[in-house]
């Protein structure tokens, strides 16, 4: 027993200084590759937060339609998100991916997320998401000051978010104590 244990031990210590000879010779491995991570981690977030809004009795639209997340600007999300959401649902309902651009119909949007260079375009469609309750998610250092609700922030090579609970409550929507005790920072409401 104590051969085999000897050797299991070995055998591990081996492995750990190949590892760490690896990174001492190309350090740049051992990063992640932070856009691909960073993408998947925001699709996921925005799969995620669908489960703790609660929308207005009525809204997002039929029960028997999907929950619709229009993403305006940012590809990569898209097609990260078009994946998560297969075949998963949300509160009963199916989900479905939008691409959007500048100009198109919000009207079956349920989450519109905003991709980073885009939010400007947050001020033209302030008008028509004021009359619906659609949870604007954004990716810009200003992104709550443009009009989004949720804003994603690197934090030390991760992602983390920021709520807006005014421009929630203006929206008509509630989100989850359980979203914004793991937010990064609440805005608003006696905060």
């Amino acid at each position: 027993m104590k051969t085999w244990l000897s050797s299991l031990l070995l055998k591990r210590g081996l492995v750990l200084a190949l590892l760490l000879l690896g990174v001492l010779i190309n350090p740049c491995a051992a990063q992640p590759d932070w856009p691909n991570d960073e993408f998947q981690i925001k699709a996921a977030f925005l799969y995620k937060f669908a489960g703790y809004v609660e929308w207005p009795e009525g809204s997002p639209g039929p029960v028997d339609a999907p929950l619709t997340i229009g993403v305006l600007g940012a590809d990569p999300i898209a097609e990260e998100l078009m994946q998560i959401v297969q075949g998963r649902k949300i509160q009963s309902r199916g989900l479905a991916v939008r691409r959007l651009k500048a100009g198109d119909s919000l009207d079956d949007v349920a989450i519109l997320f905003v991709g980073k260079g885009d939010a400007t375009q947050l001020k033209p469609l302030r008008g028509a998401l004021q009359a619906r309750p659609v949870l604007v998610v954004t990716e810009e250092p200003a992104g709550l000051a443009l009009g989004g609700m949720i804003n994603f922030l690197p934090v030390d090579k991760n992602v983390r978010f920021e709520v807006s609970l005014d421009s929630v409550k203006k929206g008509g929507l509630r989100l989850s104590s359980r979203l914004l005790a793991v937010a990064q920072k609440v805005h608003g409401e006696g905060r």
